[in-house]
């Protein structure tokens, strides 16, 4: 058995891994970089090394920094986790060639399956139909938009390598072909250092549907049925569910003896998932994924199998001891994926520190978690903060319970996609499940999670966070200091002053009375003129956003005079383009002088391994170009002027 295992990753899975190997009697040890010195996961693991710095390209994806912590650490077994170099076969073959148990796939299998192409070229030699597309080894542009064009429009552009949704993009027409081509290679080399591309025909309203795949190294491979992912947003899966109502049990079967052909196909051992796309009754193979997804644990609570104990045992050489004509699913698990993103804001991603975090619990609830309270969530990598799996009898029950636990989701300190899953548990086509992947496009008006305007409580904790950090926006020479908040276009002045005592301050104008205010790990309590308030408050580029009474509201500071000495931005504030989030420049567009139509490409950032293209508003001339590539910037910070 593995004694001491290296978990070559981050976050949620991190700390399952670590939680699994324990149960074994294995020793976790971890790795992280710089930006993670005082992350969460670091807290499961028996020692941790350095392996550089924050960007990805310099710490996770370094094979040899990892592969030095392994020999570092005494490791005898490296476990990649999902997403970074867990497909990649010249890591895995790095790891064997050192003398260390990789817990995965021979490097063989990964390179025959973890590539999309070779995949879907060995699933062809088995019998098992592929989405029409073109995943040849000419990767000239010339010829993927000639393919492109042969395929037929709408086409998807997909990496090769990884999954995700990193390097995915949906072609709507040949003259995006070229500009979406670049983007998707870049976001792949970025993910997983690969760029390669195939191409599929674009499937408007089909299911996502996938099989688990145990496999020994003695020739037994099984699967532990199908998971429905179909819930997903910009190709990344939001919500996972087993079992598919989708399925009869023929089905399932002969798309089960499919994924095993194809996992047999190719040599694979451990734990893997075989994608595909389900058309009314006529299935395609998509894509082998070669590790652990981040979806595992529905298929744990439906078979009662703990997929990484199986993975370690397997990597150790042992049998698998089940039997595939005595799996079969019992009750049903759903999960949500819980991320760092802002509905409000078209899902933008969100960071800071987080101040509260309160998952739920109770019988068949289970979080999966790579943060807590305390825990700083940057720019460099994924979004996701946890997952959320229920488990019930049936799938209304399940349903039934998914809704109550994200109801009792607590986290602040961050914008998080809390609202959306709430949404899709109480829609009526999910109840019901009628699912497609143009589940939200079709059916979410993303304007209902715009801000509501601040709570009168939630101002008055925006004013208590103000006294207490002792700034204000601006000053006027006056006996008080003036707080001037927009709240929705209308604008409210309170004038502050302060008393004897250090936690009291008079207010008049918008509030009057005494403020008293402290804070006290991480919550402000106050209290004003018989009105009381608690929550928490965190500064945003122009205001503050407050979480108060279960609802988190964004209370901005009214701009300066035009014409005062604090109008920094001067007379062309309103011609600047500001980054939505912090990020970094990946791509700048236009130069000065240039003459750009509405919606023409500015500037990408990308931001939490995802890109976002920033466009301009209207028909314009570009004064300035402020930022650089590869420059980070801060939320809000200016990027063009535009006149």
């Amino acid at each position: 058995m593995i004694r001491r295992l290296l978990i070559a990753n981050r976050g949620e899975i991190a700390v399952r891994i670590a939680r699994g190997a324990r149960e074994l009697g294995i020793v976790p040890l971890g790795v992280y970089s710089e930006a993670d010195a005082y992350a969460y996961h670091l807290s499961f693991m028996e020692d941790a090394r350095c392996i550089g710095p924050a960007a990805a390209h310099a710490s996770y994806l370094d094979a040899g920094a990892l592969i030095g912590a392994a020999r570092a650490m005494h490791a005898d077994a490296v476990h990649p986790g999902y997403g970074f170099l867990s497909e990649n076969a010249a890591f895995a073959g790095a790891v064997v060639d050192a003398g260390i148990v990789f817990v995965g796939p021979p490097p063989e299998a990964i390179a025959a399956s973890g590539s999309k192409i070779e995949a879907k070229r060995r699933a062809r030699e088995v019998g098992v139909p592929t989405v029409p597309g073109y995943d040849g080894q000419d990767q000239s542009p010339e010829r993927l938009r000639t393919e492109a064009e042969r395929i037929g429009f709408p086409v998807l552009v997909k990496a090769s390598a990884g999954g995700g949704g990193r390097g995915m993009r949906v072609v709507g027409a040949a003259h995006e072909f070229d500009e979406a081509l670049a983007s998707a290679r870049r976001e792949a080399l970025g993910a997983f250092g690969d760029e390669t591309v195939l191409l599929e025909r674009y499937l408007a309203r089909p299911r996502h549907i996938e099989f688990q795949i145990l496999a020994d190294a003695h020739g037994t491979t099984l699967h532990l049925g199908e998971r429905e992912c179909s819930i997903q947003r910009r190709h990344q899966k939001i919500v996972e569910e087993a079992p598919s109502v989708a399925l009869t049990p023929e089905l399932r079967r002969e798309m089960g003896a499919a994924a095993v052909r194809i996992a047999q196909r190719v040599g694979y051992v451990n734990a893997g998932t075989a994608e595909f796309m389900l058309d009314g009754t006529r299935y395609y193979f998509l894509e082998m994924n070669a590790r652990l997804q981040v979806e595992h644990p529905v298929t744990e609570m439906v078979y009662g199998v703990d997929l990484v104990h199986w993975q370690l045992r397997i990597a150790s050489g042992e049998r698998l001891t089940l039997r595939q004509e005595e799996l079969a699913p019992r009750g049903w698990a759903i999960e949500a994926r819980v991320t760092a993103e802002d509905p409000s804001r078209g899902m933008l991603p969100s960071t800071g520190t987080i101040s509260r975090w309160q998952p739920p619990g109770g019988p068949g609830v289970r979080v999966d978690a790579g943060v807590t309270a305390g825990s700083v969530v940057g720019l460099d990598y994924d979004s996701m903060l946890a997952k959320l799996i229920v488990h019930a009898d049936d799938r209304s029950a399940a349903t039934a319970r998914l809704a109550r636990a994200l109801a009792a989701f607590a986290v602040e300190g961050v914008n998080t996609n809390l609202p959306l899953l709430q949404w899709i548990a109480g829609d009526e086509a999910f109840a019901s499940g009628e699912l497609s992947t143009a589940f939200l496009s079709e059916r979410l008006d993303e304007s209902r999670f715009a801000h509501v305007p601040p709570s009168r409580e939630a101002v008055l904790l925006a004013l208590a966070s103000v006294m207490l950090d002792g700034r204000t926006p601006w000053r006027i020479a006056a006996a008080g200091s003036p707080i001037v908040f927009d709240l929705g276009g209308e604008r409210t002045t309170t004038w502050a002053s302060a008393t004897a005592s250090s936690d009291a301050w008079r207010l008049t104008g918008a509030f009057s009375g005494t403020l008293h205010a402290r804070r006290h790990n991480g919550t402000i309590d106050a209290t004003c003129d018989n009105l009381h308030a608690a929550g928490a408050v965190t500064a945003e580029p122009n205001g503050l956003r407050v979480t108060t009474g279960g609802r988190a509201y964004v209370v901005a500071f009214a701009q300066p005079p035009p014409g005062s000495e604090h109008d920094a931005a001067g007379t062309h504030a309103n011609a600047s383009v500001a980054a939505p989030m912090p990020g970094r420049v990946l791509r700048v567009a236009v130069s000065q002088g240039d003459s750009v139509d509405a919606r023409q490409l500015l500037v990408v950032l990308e931001a939490m391994k995802m890109e976002h293209r920033i466009e301009s508003p209207s028909r314009s001339t570009v004064r300035a170009v402020l930022v650089k590539e590869g420059e980070i910037v801060a939320g809000d910070a200016p990027l063009v002027e535009l006149e």
